[in-house]
């Protein structure tokens, strides 16, 4: 292996750079680090989706037999995800892919990366996953959550999810702010250096706050259909009231 091969093997940072793009610092870290579970929260263009792509090809390339699966809310998000993938794969090294389908990814080291809408039907029956990432997180129904994860209990692999906020709701919300073992990256809009002061100002005059704020400032608000508010439904569960019939009472 050349100087340099060894060097992309060993910091897919590099690899980012190699296929044109220049990474931003939190892009660096997320790569760069050996968490075993990454949450990443991030407004809307921040590049989380093109760095997880690198991720996932690095992944690829760079270990034998891996099996890369990527989980998206639909089938468009999922072609639009491993299209990243290839976009930098183009750039990189195309004599690596034994085979290529619309939704797939197979490499002659005998590494696949697969791209799936988010369904149980679809995602069920794999096994020994390497790197499972879910996309746009805060849109996945909790129920495919729960269905993917024991993918990893074998292989020991690594889980990275990542989205934008939608209302405070789903296992996405529940485990930035309570789940254990994450390694947790946010990044705002104005921690984007491709995000404008006058594009910002101008979204601001143009959606309803709540919506700017979760869009763009990762703030978990209330969903427009929600009757109940969170808290209002979180605080009205106490230990201390009796219930009206006992548990075994006739």
């Amino acid at each position: 292996m050349l100087a340099n091969d060894l060097s992309l093997a060993l910091d897919p940072a590099l690899l980012m750079q190699e296929i044109g793009l220049v990474p931003d610092p939190w892009q660096k870290e997320f790569l760069r680090s050996n968490a075993q579970q990454q949450i990443l929260l991030c407004t809307r263009q921040a590049g989380k989706s093109t760095v997880t792509a690198v991720m996932a090809l690095h992944h690829a390339l760079y270990n034998t037999s891996a099996l890369v699966l990527l989980t998206s809310p639909s089938l468009r998000q999922s072609q639009e995800l491993i299209r990243k993938v290839k976009d930098a794969l183009k750039v990189h090294d195309t004599t690596s892919i034994a085979f290529e389908s619309a939704l797939r990814l197979e490499f002659i080291n005998g590494s696949r990366i697969l791209s799936l809408p988010g369904s149980e039907d679809t995602v069920r029956g794999f096994s020994g996953v390497t790197l499972l990432v879910v996309d746009e997180s805060a849109w996945v129904p909790d129920s495919l959550y729960y269905s993917v994860r024991p993918m990893l209990a074998v292989s020991n692999g690594r889980l990275v999810c990542l989205s934008t906020p939608h209302g405070k709701q789903g296992f996405f919300f529940r485990e930035w702010h309570n789940g254990e073992n994450w390694e947790r990256i946010k990044i705002t809009a104005d921690e984007c250096p491709r995000i404008s002061e006058d594009f910002l100002r101008e979204e601001r005059r143009s959606m309803p706050i709540n919506e700017y704020r979760q869009e763009y400032f990762c703030e978990f608000n209330e969903t427009e259909d929600q009757v109940f508010s969170f808290d209002l439904i979180a605080n009205s569960f106490s230990g201390e009231v009796e219930p009206l019939f006992p548990r075994g009472a006739p």
